[in-house]
């Protein structure tokens, strides 16, 4: 029993950072229509700054202030997409999908070595984030008391995204926008303000679930792409520009990564291809995603 529900939360945390990371991407497409392949790099620079400055505090600071610090990798990756929307995505946003995909992939190679330029090629960590913490015991195995502290991140993530959404005026402003763009700009909407807030927060989210796993996993160059991969995953299952779908999208790969690692490693991420591949054969759109 101790063994299945370590895998259960196990399952659940690579859920909730997966959930971080695509309802990011489904949040800018679902509002502003472009497919951001550079999506990866804010998880990665998220991971980067919070481990950075998590290093610098070491010596010195109080425990709690450096659990304090962790949102300063979000923070980074909202300035960073605050600054991209409007300068290098704006311009673009009336031209067809294929000049969308080739600039977000540029921007995909250029913060990649901007990444390599700031920190070099080494892994940066913030693994005392993760030791102070300890372990529960769970059976008569241990689990890092830590990973309950990204489930618990990501389950409030996803209940925000959810209030902010469909129970706030800026919500309703949002999905209006969305919906239509040239009725809510006739209606007086500043839409140019509703894109660059919505990729923001898309942004933000993915910088927090690089800022969250970095105690755990080091902050590594081509964690960008591992992670943007994983995440059209989740959007492919869950149907892209659909927040319920990122969710049970980011639970069904959690699931099966974890059932994959158990049983079948060799193939893990073959079935999870697979299983992309089925939903996209019976239903192109995912699973909550709306037909065109």
């Amino acid at each position: 029993m101790g063994i299945l529900l370590i895998h259960i939360l196990n399952a659940l945390l690579y859920a909730s950072v997966l959930f971080l990371i695509a309802g990011g991407l489904s949040l800018i497409y679902g509002v502003m229509r472009i497919v951001n392949l550079a999506h990866g790099n804010l998880y990665a620079i998220g991971a980067y700054v919070t481990a950075w400055v998590v290093g610098q505090w070491l010596v010195g600071a109080p425990t709690v202030v450096l659990y304090l610090l962790i949102p300063a990798g979000a923070l980074a990756a909202a300035a960073t997409g605050a600054i991209i929307e409007p300068t290098l995505l704006r311009p673009f946003y009336k031209r067809a999908e294929e000049y969308q995909l080739l600039v977000t992939f540029g921007l995909l190679m250029i913060l990649e070595d901007v990444v390599r330029f700031i920190w070099g090629p080494y892994p940066l960590s913030a693994s005392v984030l993760w030791s102070e913490l300890g372990s529960i015991a769970i059976g008569d195995a241990l689990y890092p008391t830590y990973n309950l502290l990204v489930i618990a991140v990501g389950g409030l993530a996803a209940a925000f995204l959810w209030m902010f959404v469909y129970r706030t005026r800026f919500g309703v402003v949002l999905r209006a926008a969305s919906q239509d763009m040239r009725m809510a700009a006739a209606l007086g909407i500043n839409v140019n303000r509703v894109y660059v807030q919505a990729f923001t927060l898309g942004c933000f989210m993915a910088g927090l679930g690089g800022a969250i796993i970095v105690p755990s996993q080091s902050a590594v160059l081509g964690m960008s792409v591992d992670a943007l991969i994983l995440a059209f995953i989740v959007v492919v299952i869950g149907g892209l520009g659909s927040l319920e779908g990122a969710l049970v999208g980011a639970l069904v790969v959690g699931v099966v990564r974890e059932a994959g690692i158990a049983l079948f490693p060799e193939i893990e991420l073959a079935i999870l291809y697979l299983i992309a591949a089925i939903v996209l054969l019976v239903r192109p759109a995912g699973l909550f995603g709306r037909t065109a």
